[in-house]
């Protein structure tokens, strides 16, 4: 089974930008608040969808789809490592991220959006890393079919 990561490259290539575009604006102009908002919204798009691929890339080493379908977030990731699909540190930056999105849920303030935009250098590079992952994945399928 193909896990398509088109869409999620496409996001990843958008929060580049914005990231980018919120870097060189003026925090004064109200450029600076879209592109933090664009910078925001495309991190919990990207976190929600690596989980999703996630979950399909596990499912051929659990006894049901089901079986991966009920897992929470984080255990999901967890088990990503022991697949080898993602390190121990990748692991750990996925959990502090999802940790902080859970954070942006409950604050809509200035302070959660300063710190996402912190986290956002490294959490471009770890997407990018899962979707080569994945591609890899799919390759080894390919491979064997």
């Amino acid at each position: 089974m193909k896990i398509e990561t088109a869409f999620l490259e496409r996001c990843i290539s958008t929060l580049d930008k914005a990231q980018t575009l919120l870097k060189q604006a003026n925090p004064e102009n109200i450029d600076f608040d879209m592109y933090r908002s664009a910078c925001i919204k495309e991190f919990e798009i990207i976190l929600e969808q690596s989980g999703k691929l996630l979950r399909k890339a596990l499912k051929p080493y659990f006894h049901s789809s089901k079986a991966v379908d009920q897992l929470v977030f984080k255990d999901v990731f967890r088990h990503a490592v022991q697949r080898n699909i993602l390190t121990d540190e990748a692991c750990e930056r996925w959990l502090q991220y999802r940790d902080n999105r859970n954070s942006t849920a409950h604050d809509y303030g200035v302070n959660f959006a300063e710190e996402t935009v912190v986290l956002l250098p490294q959490f471009i590079a770890d997407a990018t890393e899962l979707v080569t992952a994945i591609q890899y994945i799919n390759s080894e399928d390919a491979d064997k079919g």
